[in-house]
């Protein structure tokens, strides 16, 4: 197996079937642990830049010369994604010493809300996905990410303001 293919599936898990998109995302939120738990979100951003420069090589590599320029085996995206959803609950533990179990509604919201942006594509996440190139691949979930990252602080400042 081509190393291009091992980093576009991350490790295969893209072949897992039904909706090999929220299996790549979840594979990310297992993988997020260790790498908060190493480096915390400093470690976590970087693993993330790494990830979007490999899974954008890797993307151009599988996809060239295929019709489909988002198969649903490429799942780097998916992970890249999940990162900066999940980035601001690595930085609230970090910040205040938590332990990141202790922060699973975060964990949850990061993930549920990734995977709705990702799916659903409105406004931007939808233009990204329309260039119909690796960049594109990458983009989209980058885009969606980020709009998922700002749900889980919008609902952890809702938890932490209103509900305590």
């Amino acid at each position: 197996m081509k190393i291009s293919h091992l980093i576009a599936t991350v490790g295969g898990v893209g072949h897992f079937k039904p909706a090999p998109g929220t299996w790549g995302t979840l594979a990310a939120l297992i993988l997020a642990w260790p790498i908060h738990l190493i480096g915390g979100p400093v470690l976590l951003v970087i693993a993330t830049a790494l990830a979007f420069v490999g899974g954008l090589w890797a993307t151009r590599v599988e996809t060239a010369g295929l019709a489909n320029h988002d198969p649903s085996e490429i799942v780097i995206d998916e992970v890249v994604g999940l990162w900066i959803a999940f980035l601001p609950v690595s930085i609230g533990a970090a910040h205040v010493g938590a332990d990141l179990t202790a922060l699973w509604p975060g964990w949850v919201a990061a993930f549920l809300g990734f995977r709705l942006f990702d799916i659903w594509k409105p406004g931007p996440v939808g233009w990204a996905d329309r260039r119909n190139d690796p960049l594109g691949v990458m983009l989209d979930d980058v885009i969606a990410g980020v709009i998922a990252a700002v749900l889980v602080i919008a609902l952890a400042a809702f938890a932490h303001l209103v509900l305590m």
